[in-house]
């Protein structure tokens, strides 16, 4: 019978669900990012509490699920049957682990929500429908804006961090990583792109993650309040998803939330398609 395994660990935890994550890089493209950024980083890439690896072994050995928790975020899981979900309550409530928010595929995260709040009387509460979208048709937005995408550099380091904490609040994300160590890290591999009119002033940005398993994630996507509503961001993210597929990206993913029309209808039109919707569920109270 599978059974959960817990560590904090990262080299243990890649060594063991690798081939696991790496079989589905787009669904798995929250825990590849994820671990790719605590590889390069550090333990504490994502806030100051350690991260929390586990993983679904069966009886041969091979890993059938994994999840993550790097704090103060939600912890991620992979899809669970009915049965393992109720395993991993099971484990969670054993060891006494925090899960003060969830986050998954929308069924798994929903059927996760029902199983905490019947073992521990605490009700899941929506907070985000999100749905993953991947790059199948890279088509540039018609008319385009006037001017030119181009990878920002160490001279535009205070505008990255401005741009960033603009983003967290606009999202309303929990959101522990400084802004400024955000935007090193960003810089230290090209992963911000903007967009500036023909006089050289940004207007718009849009990121990447390292590349891991063959997929990016185009996140985050920002343009000033003042500025929207004339292209740029649409500009800036097919420009991003283009240089992708050219250095040798397999897939070319991203998260749109739901609840803003306007950016799914955006990125449909340059080219994405979607592959499976996403939820996070808050537990506000402690478990009894």
């Amino acid at each position: 019978m599978p059974d959960w395994h817990f560590t904090s660990d990262l080299d243990e935890f890649l060594d063991r669900a690798h081939d696991f994550l790496h079989a589905r890089p787009d669904l798995h493209t929250v825990q590849l990012t994820v671990t790719e950024q605590l590889r390069r980083r550090g333990p504490r890439a994502y806030g100051d509490q350690p991260p929390f690896f586990g993983f679904l072994a069966r009886s041969d050995g091979e890993v059938a699920a994994a999840l993550l928790h790097t704090p103060p975020y939600a912890l991620n899981a992979t899809r669970l049957t009915a049965d393992e979900t109720e395993a991993l309550v099971d484990r969670l409530l054993a060891l006494g682990h925090p899960v003060p928010a969830f986050s998954a595929e929308r069924a798994m995260a929903e059927a996760f929500a029902g199983e905490w709040e019947r073992r521990t009387g605490v009700p899941g509460e929506l907070r985000e429908s999100m749905r993953l979208y991947r790059l199948v048709d890279p088509t540039p937005p018609a008319p385009a804006p006037e001017g030119r995408a181009r990878v920002a550099d160490a001279s535009d380091r205070d505008l990255l961090i401005r741009w960033y904490e603009g983003f967290v609040a606009d999202a309303g994300t929990r959101d522990g990583r400084d802004g400024g160590a955000w935007a090193d890290f960003r810089l230290s591999y090209g992963g911000v792109t903007l967009w500036e009119t023909p006089d050289g002033t940004p207007v718009s940005m849009a990121g990447v993650t390292p590349a891991v398993g063959g997929q990016v994630r185009v996140a985050p996507v920002y343009t000033p309040p003042r500025l929207r509503g004339r292209g740029y961001a649409g500009a800036v993210t097919t420009e991003v998803g283009r240089a992708a597929l050219a250095a040798g990206a397999a897939e070319v993913l991203l998260f749109a939330d739901l609840a803003n029309r306007t950016s799914n209808a955006l990125y449909q039109r340059i080219g994405y398609r979607e592959v499976v919707d996403w939820a996070v569920y808050d537990f506000l109270e402690k478990a009894r």
